[in-house]
């Protein structure tokens, strides 16, 4: 990762169920990013369906076809493309986030590991159980989906594998609005790295979502948020930084495994 860069996050009301709406929606702000020469965007969770947990096996029947039409568009405009959808792979449903890269290939795969229970996810889906890093045309990425931001653990672990920056795709509500803001910022600060975060917008349900998906910087510096509208935001990514912030704080170097594994 060597050369600066436009990275965006889109947020927009992922319709339970409604794949077209949703999918037309996603092209739309894609379109206006790549008008704006950004070339990585990251995507909500599971943006083509949302949590319509008793249909994911339908669902999951059009994500080759999204996957397919996105790798067209990111081909054609030179953008990477992240986000998570619904995977089925031997009757398992899995949130699975795919990151596809500037030529339009699929780089990468990850499979959610942390399973949140308050909404029964451990019921419908399959946890992952690879933690998952690529090597893609911004340098060396890690991937993370929504509650993996409470586990420090997933965070450090990408540090280890010399991650440079992290992608998350989340659906986070407001009543916990705080906790992704600081959390965000604790994992980009702890781990020296970049996070570009992505959320989700409006209502489901009796539940609000927050939106404010953030790009923050090595140093934990906002360096875009956006509010709770249906939007996106992007920054000028500077990939020295990262650099920067090793050196400045040796965190890396003044580890103590021996003490502490």
């Amino acid at each position: 990762m060597k050369k600066k860069f436009k990275a965006g996050v889109v947020q927009f009301d992922v319709k339970n169920g409604q794949i077209e709406t949703n999918f037309n929606a996603v092209l739309g702000y894609l379109e206006e990013l790549a008008s704006k020469n950004v070339c990585l965007a990251v995507l909500p969770e599971m943006f083509s369906c949302s949590f319509d947990n008793e249909n994911l096996k339908e669902h999951s029947k059009f994500t080759k076809k999204i996957v397919e039409r996105l790798s067209s568009f990111a081909g054609q405009n030179q953008m990477a493309i992240a986000g998570t959808l619904p995977e089925n792979d031997g009757g398992c449903i899995f949130n699975t986030m795919i990151f596809i890269d500037v030529d339009g290939k699929i780089k990468g795969r990850y499979r959610k590991l942390h399973l949140f229970r308050l909404t029964d996810e451990h019921i419908y889906y399959t946890a992952g159980n690879k933690i998952v890093t690529i090597d893609s045309s911004f340098g060396r990425i890690g991937l993370m989906i929504c509650y993996d931001l409470r586990f420090p653990e997933l965070a450090r672990s990408l540090f280890l594998k010399d991650a440079q920056m992290i992608i998350v795709s989340a659906q986070w509500p407001e009543p916990r609005k705080e906790h992704w803001q600081t959390l965000i910022k604790a994992r980009s600060i702890e781990n020296q790295m970049f996070m570009i975060c992505s959320n989700r917008t409006g209502i489901d349900d009796d539940l609000r979502f927050v939106g404010m998906s953030m790009i923050v910087d090595p140093m934990g510096n906002t360096l875009a948020q956006a509010r709770s509208d249906e939007t996106f935001v992007f920054a000028d990514i500077d990939p020295g930084l990262v650099e920067s912030a090793k050196t400045l704080i040796p965190c890396m170097t003044d580890r103590r495994p021996d003490v502490y594994g």
